[in-house]
């Protein structure tokens, strides 16, 4: 599926990616059981679209996966159930990481559905997946305190299980657990989880096997987080250091790339530098134009449209991504 460049857009009303989602988990659409191997494809094609930030399309077809994913583990057994149940985990957890980026208030009840799917299945990974999901639902509704003791305590759990995939996930939630501490102000925890998340990551060989995990422990992954922590702390003087070691092209996909200019430009609008935060704006537009869209990115370009500066290029930029003067 191709994404339209940010000038086919203009003038065109923006679909929003949640409202599919929503009617989704809430009037599940009608779907037969299918092949595990099924199931496999159509939620490695939705993870797809997702690191390719295609957000609308990934809205549209979730519904029909999460239907599929329940009609088919429904009426089996054993492991072959086991196995469903995780694919459905995932699913419900990249559901809930789309309802996330939109700001929707289904993001509890995907991570909710992706937990109880992840227990039945029996397996580390998708159940770090899934809590890690749930943990995101609570920090976005102030429970900061009570989503990292979730997160430490899912961690303990898969502390034990040496298997790649369990490790992968106990990085990445470390480093979703770093980024919650931080909003509290916990700066020593914040960066020791960060460095510790990295620390497994360097033992890690992200490839197939481990492309489930959500977020990957990589060096330049950690870094980015570091610098996530560094913003929510009210420090991001310190965090220009670390955004210019980041080569961002090393990322490997569009919607972390685009992260990592978005978490750069809340660095430079902190730092008060209008002209570097609109060019880390407009660099998030250009890797991925659905994300300049997202309404925590609309919120930073609002700030700079209603501010006194006078940035060539910014009325525009506003205009297409949906922010209005």
């Amino acid at each position: 599926m191709a994404t339209g460049s940010p000038a086919t857009s203009v003038g065109r009303p923006p679909v929003d990616p949640a409202a599919a989602l929503e009617a989704g988990l809430f009037r599940p659409p009608a779907a037969r059981p299918v092949s595990l191997g099924q199931l496999a494809l159509a939620l490695h094609r939705a993870r797809a679209d997702f690191r390719h930030a295609r957000y609308q399309a990934l809205g549209t077809e979730l519904p029909l996966l999460l239907a599929a994913a329940d009609a088919t583990r429904d009426p089996l057994t054993g492991y072959a159930k086991e196995r469903a149940c995780a694919l459905a985990a995932y699913a419900y957890s990249l559901a809930g990481e789309l309802a996330s980026k939109q700001h929707s208030e289904a993001v509890w009840v995907a991570a909710d559905r992706a937990l109880a799917a992840a227990r039945t299945s029996g397996q580390p990974a998708p159940l770090g997946e899934a809590a890690r999901m749930l943990s995101v639902a609570m920090r976005r509704a102030g429970r900061h305190h009570q989503a990292a003791d979730l997160l430490v305590h899912t961690g303990r759990q898969l502390a034990d299980d040496p298997t790649e995939q369990a490790l992968a996930v106990r990085a990445a939630m470390l480093l979703t657990c770093g980024y919650t501490v931080a909003h509290y102000g916990d700066r020593t925890a914040a960066l020791d989880m960060v460095d510790e998340a990295e620390a497994i990551g360097q033992r890690l060989r992200y490839g197939p096997g481990l492309e489930r995990v959500t977020i990957q422990a990589t060096r330049t992954q950690c870094a980015s987080f570091r610098l996530s922590v560094y913003n929510k702390l009210g420090a991001p003087d310190e965090a220009v250091p670390v955004v210019a070691r980041i080569n961002p092209s090393i990322f490997p996909t569009a919607e972390r790339r685009a992260r990592f200019h978005t978490d750069a430009a809340r660095m430079w609008h902190q730092l008060g530098n209008n002209a570097r935060t609109f060019a880390s704006l407009r660099a998030i537009e250009r890797e991925a134009p659905e994300e300049a869209r997202r309404p925590s990115v609309r919120a930073v370009t609002a700030d700079l449209l209603y501010s006194s500066t006078n940035l060539p290029g910014l009325k525009e930029f506003a205009a297409r991504t949906g922010v209005h003067g």
